[in-house]
Formats: structure tokens, sequence, C-alpha cells
């Protein structure tokens, strides 16, 4: 599992036309669930991403994690974060999980970090969308899960 997470003040999902999720101050994920991932993937990234203390505390120092900021996380499924472009210019997106798969994955990942204790909300799994953020710092941080 690969995400792509960025901090920012304000983003929002707009999926054929219309707004299905806007936050605050708090992290944009993109998602990209690969073939092998499982549960233990879900849990292992939902934990380190609500735990990542990439917000400034008082002295402006990244010692606060989202949770502590009072943040809340966009949550959007990117199958094309698996993407491997090492070889020729055209990626290659066969390590992504299968759709149904990642589906029922992408829906547990917003579940696991509601029980972390984050406010989520989340764009359509496999729709067309258009993310629009306001990234700060900027902060955009890559996050793979282990390697099994």
């Amino acid at each position: 599992m690969r995400c792509v997470v960025q901090r920012v003040s304000s983003a929002s999902v707009v999926s054929e036309g219309r707004e299905v999720a806007r936050i605050g101050l708090g992290l944009v994920v993109l998602a990209g669930i690969a073939r092998g991932d499982g549960p233990d993937d879900i849990r292992w990234m939902a934990r380190k991403i609500a735990n990542l203390r990439i917000f400034g505390d008082d002295e402006g120092k990244l010692n606060r994690s989202v949770l502590e900021a009072g943040g809340q996380v966009l949550l959007v499924s990117n199958f094309t974060v698996c993407g491997d472009a090492s070889k020729g210019r055209r990626p290659d997106f066969t390590d992504a999980a299968p759709f149904d798969r990642g589906e029922r994955l992408f829906a547990m990942f917003a579940d696991a970090l509601r029980e972390e204790g984050a406010t989520v909300q989340t764009g359509v799994f496999g729709a067309m969308m258009s993310v629009n953020l306001v990234n700060e710092g900027p902060v955009t941080i890559v996050v793979e899960s282990p390697v099994k």
C-alpha cells in the first residue's frame, strides 16, 4: 500500500459536477491499494497516517499529528499511486488491486482511520474526480506499508 499524504489548509473533491467532500485544516490522502494488500496493511497505514507528526506545534516544529491539530482527513482512492514508471514512458498499473478488492479495502481504510480517531471524508471510489487543495508548507509525504 502506498499513500501520498499532503498537509492542507483546505481541500475538496468534485465528481460528476458536484462537490462530494470538503475539509478545512487536515490531510489529503491519495490512497493506492496494491494487489497484495490486506487488513494488516490497512490498519498499519491508518495508524501511521493518523499519528504522523507533520503539523506545527507552538514553536513551529513538526510535532503534532492531524489528531492533535484538530484536523480532518480527505481520503481519495487513487490506483495510479501504485503505478510503476521505472521502465518506458507509460506507467504500469498491474500492481494495483482489482476493483472489487480495492473498493472493500478502501472502505476498510476509511473505517480504520475513524477508529484511530480521525474525522474522515472520502471521494467516490473508482470515479473521475477533481481534487482541489491548498497544500500548506508545502508538506507532502509518501508512506508505504512495510514490505512483506
